[in-house]
């Protein structure tokens, strides 16, 4: 059997060889509505319906990458709560899940990057590290690991309360003002292409950003750096920077990584929106060097 077919094969296995509860069901309905609206794209494009969408990617993505990711999840930086609610707010509109839950997720992550404990490591499969594990909430919320007790600063927040148990409601919301604004080509493209766009960027990350690619440090796991990546991610493809110092708010290190998030939180320094930078200093990055970059550097 070849590598596709066992590909396949192992994905069917995770797919249909396990329980599914009325939330994963409901996920994988959510998926596949928004995949058929992409498949209409071609059908009903107008450039508003276009730049609309390229705007909620940016938009969203920003709440996914400067304010879930560098902000709360690893705390490389801070913002007034009022910026922080506003970003915080953006990212729920990515269809990608609260707050509370994908910190929650993505902290389990770093805790047990490419262990069988790993929410979505590529050791177990392609497809379970890329999207499989979204339609397992009993791994989505990591209660095989103890739940949501690793966010329990944002769960005494009244806000992240709020999102965490209306997250859906406010993409609906979103798609019905589209909808009322744009009609029918709004919907597809500034919710469809753009929601699915964005998802797919994110969840790459979780697959080729630990399978394929250069690691400048080492980290103890599988993740790497990925330059097109950090093109569709706003900065996030320097996954192995990410995994070196998960506290750096700056991803991609060198003058020539483009990392889109770190401008922005560079600008928000420089008004004094963002405080409590965090990037790290030379020592660090001489402890986490490999022996090549070691010898290039002294070169």
């Amino acid at each position: 059997m070849g590598l596709l077919g066992m590909f396949f094969m192992k994905s069917c296995g995770e797919f249909w060889g396990r329980t599914w509860n009325i939330q994963d069901v409901f996920t994988l309905a959510v998926i596949l509505a928004l995949h058929s609206l992409c498949a209409l794209a071609p059908f009903h494009f107008n450039w508003p319906a276009f730049w609309v969408a390229v705007t909620l990617y940016v938009v969203t993505g920003l709440g996914l990458t400067l304010c879930y990711h560098r902000s709360l999840t690893h705390r490389g930086l801070r913002l007034p709560k009022w910026l922080e609610y506003l970003f915080a707010y953006c990212g729920v509109l990515s269809l990608q899940g609260s707050p509370i839950e994908w910190v929650s997720n993505h902290r389990y992550h770093h805790q047990f990057a490419d262990t069988e404990k790993d929410p979505h490591s590529p050791i177990q499969s392609l497809w379970h590290g890329s999207i499989g594990w979204i339609f397992d909430t009993h791994r989505r919320r990591c209660e095989h690991l103890g739940g949501l007790k690793n966010v329990e600063e944002l769960k005494k927040q009244p806000f992240y309360r709020f999102l965490f148990r209306t997250n859906f409601l406010h993409s609906f919301a979103l798609g019905g003002l589209l909808y009322a604004v744009g009609g029918f080509p709004f919907l597809v493209w500034a919710v469809g292409v753009r929601t699915i766009l964005l998802f797919h960027a994110t969840l790459i990350i979780n697959s080729v950003g630990h399978m394929w690619g250069k690691k400048p440090w080492n980290t103890g796991d599988m993740s790497t750096n990925n330059w097109w990546m950090s093109i569709i991610t706003l900065g996030e493809g320097w996954h192995n920077n990410h995994h070196a110092f998960e506290y750096s708010a700056r991803h991609g290190l060198e003058w020539w990584q483009i990392d889109i998030t770190w401008y922005v939180i560079r600008f928000l320094q420089a008004i004094g929106l963002a405080t409590d930078v965090k990037v790290p200093t030379e020592i660090q990055k001489q402890r986490k060097a490999s022996n090549g970059r070691i010898m290039a550097t002294q070169k």
